[in-house]
């Protein structure tokens, strides 16, 4: 269950895949101009994910190595287009604000990236609370972000008129999405330093941990699948050199000496040869 709860913590926090990780930029930008929009993205990204996680992880003795990720795009595509015809039938309008992005689920690199990483080498409960963290930390931040995108844009929130002040256009807009983007990661960074002078372990935060090695800085990390050269290791190497070396000699001695031996014979032959002539 603790492993549960920190792949909850890691996804949320840790590794918020917004914030942290920078993924998922497309719908990020895209459909974050209201609140509902962030939060029907990020839920349905969250029902995906989690999904694709517990199916990807319950095949992954079956999936053959060399044809997985046409096998995790099969599974994930299914499920999009499941949510699709659900988001369709049942929350229309929804349906249309997002509109081509719903499909664009089946190449978001967030879900591709989980399966990759995580799902395809864990069991089946940690990978379905790995997808849950990642899915509902990314709905956290887009649903932020389209917060302040409609309250400064359009003076709203969640499609509720407040009309305290006059709206910035631009916020709207595609440009306001970066801005809001750059605010909320500066205030992460800003968090990330804080912490550091106050003498807080932050530094694993934005570095890839949770058994992801593929960028882990962590030199004394116990989750490496590659293990570190040890002292001992390199004296063994130095040894096995040694000896290699030391055979090597060896059989150069043996050949010179075979070779002076050869040469000793034919000497005696060739005298042996003379004195009969003689």
């Amino acid at each position: 269950m603790n492993k549960c709860i920190e792949r909850l913590n890691n996804g949320i926090i840790k590794e918020n895949p917004t914030l942290v990780l920078m993924l998922g930029m497309c719908p990020t930008l895209a459909v974050t101009t209201s609140a509902i929009n962030g939060l029907g993205m990020g839920l349905t990204t969250t029902v995906v994910l989690t999904l694709s996680n517990i199916i990807i992880a319950a095949l992954r003795g079956v999936i053959p190595d060399k044809i997985r990720i046409p096998a995790f795009i099969v599974i994930i595509a299914s499920f999009v287009t499941m949510m699709q015809l659900l988001l369709q039938a049942y929350i229309p309008s929804l349906y249309k604000a997002l509109g081509i992005y719903i499909p664009l689920i089946v190449v978001n690199c967030i879900i591709l990236g989980r399966a990759e990483a995580y799902a395809y080498k864990n069991p089946v409960l940690p990978s379905l609370f790995d997808g849950l963290g990642m899915g509902l930390g990314f709905t956290l931040a887009l649903t932020l972000i389209g917060l302040i995108r409609e309250f400064i844009g359009g003076c709203s929130a969640f499609g509720y008129e407040l009309n305290l002040f006059t709206p910035v256009a631009i916020f709207k807009m595609a440009p306001g999405a970066f801005f809001v983007l750059a605010l909320l990661t500066a205030i992460q960074n800003q968090v990330k330093i804080t912490g550091e002078k106050k003498g807080k372990d932050v530094s694993r935060i934005q570095s890839g941990c949770g058994a992801d090695c593929a960028s882990c800085m962590v030199g004394d990390c116990a989750e490496r699948t590659v293990p570190a050269i040890t002292e001992e290791a390199v004296v063994t190497k130095e040894a096995v050199v040694t000896e290699e070396a030391a055979g090597n000699e060896e059989t150069a001695a043996t050949g010179e000496s075979a070779v002076n031996t050869e040469t000793v014979e034919a000497a005696s032959e060739d005298n042996k040869s003379e004195e009969v002539q003689a």
